[in-house]
């Protein structure tokens, strides 16, 4: 049976990740408001998304220690309904615009997350019939993505089923949640060095090609905004204000289309690094998850799938995605309904684990 000393060590660490959690929202709630002072500047749409993200986390963590394999099929059936439900808009775009051109990234994000929450049912399934059915609902959701057209999510959706099962049988999370922060994190860079055109021709060229001209002007802009008040930024929401693209396009919403460049432009350094904290934070949860890993790294895959849409849509911008994120991350750190002592970082060894199991 395992000893007072192994739960009260594990259960520390739980503590570490959630007070990091709770002061990088904090954080993200705090620092919004200190950018918009003394401007006319919009924080509520940040305020809205760190609550979205932290009521998604919390009921994911009660929901997936009670029922883990229902509330993960849950939230993939529930993210695949609204995507299919709403084509022309999700819930939480800005309605007055005459067109909503940032409805394709959130679609793109939903369909992510119902492939990974898919993957985590099947994961939490173990073997059997429920784990078929998860598994089925995870090539489903991959499929509905390219019946909406939606060629970023059917190509993010079967990157995260992928993963999912070449990790089903990996017992060892740290190297693969590694690679998986620097997938983003690498998007997020080459994005900046596009709007910058500080890549090789070539590069900049290709990648230039696979965007609309709009939305290199978007991010061109957000990095000028950036570099001229790189501390605040410009102001939560004031984007729109402040670009010419922005202003010149009928229908803008008023977005760069990029979260990362969003948080430079409107926020500065401190939004960028509070955004990069907030995954990193997620990332942290996961790996001192007391899930098993195959649950993990599925979870992990479709946040870092999300991260990539993120770089290049506003799929952060509508609150069914930050919530959606957050329940999906809250259902992969629950913690054993049984009080059980996690699965370390690194896995289980046979000894570990014939210990634990007496």
């Amino acid at each position: 049976m395992a000893g007072p000393g192994m739960r009260a060590g594990a259960r520390e660490h739980g503590r570490t990740a959630d007070v990091i959690g709770v002061l990088v929202l904090g954080g993200c709630a705090v620092w919004s408001l200190i950018s918009a002072v003394g401007r006319d500047a919009r924080p509520e749409g940040v305020l809205l998304a760190v609550f979205a993200v932290a009521a998604g986390y919390a009921g994911g963590r009660i929901s997936g220690t009670l029922l883990p394999v229902a509330a993960a099929t849950a939230i993939s059936v529930a993210a695949l309904g609204l995507a299919i439900a709403s084509p022309d808009g999700v819930p939480g775009a800005h309605t007055s615009a005459p067109i909503q051109p940032g409805h394709l990234g959130a679609s793109a994000g939903l369909l992510v997350l119902a492939v990974g929450a898919a993957c985590c049912a099947a994961g939490a399934a173990g073997s059997g019939t429920g784990r078929v059915i998860s598994r089925v609902l995870a090539i489903a959701a991959v499929g509905t993505a390219l019946v909406l057209e939606s060629i970023t999510g059917a190509v993010a959706g079967a990157g995260v089923l992928l993963c999912s099962l070449a990790t089903s049988r990996m017992r060892r999370r740290t190297v693969a949640l590694g690679a998986l922060a620097l997938i983003p994190a690498l998007v997020a860079v080459v994005s900046w060095g596009v709007a910058k055109d500080a890549l090789p021709n070539g590069l900049t060229d290709s990648l230039k090609g696979g965007l609309t001209h709009h939305r290199a002007a978007l991010w061109q802009d957000a990095v000028s905004l950036a570099e001229a008040e790189p501390i605040r930024g410009v102001g939560p929401g004031r984007f729109g204000e402040r670009s010419l693209t922005a202003q010149q396009s009928v229908g803008s919403d008023g977005k760069p289309h990029s979260a990362p460049l969003q948080q430079a432009a409107e926020q500065g350094v401190g939004g960028v690094v509070l955004l990069v904290g907030a995954f990193g934070w997620l990332l942290l949860g996961l790996w001192r998850s007391p899930r098993p890993t195959p649950t993990v790294l599925s979870a992990g895959a479709a946040l870092a799938a999300l991260a990539v849409v993120a770089s290049a849509s506003n799929a952060l911008s509508f609150a069914p995605v930050t919530a959606g994120a957050g329940l999906l991350a809250g259902v992969a750190t629950a913690r054993l309904a049984g009080g059980d002592a996690p699965e370390p970082s690194g896995g289980l060894t046979p000894a570990t684990a014939g210990f634990l199991a007496d």
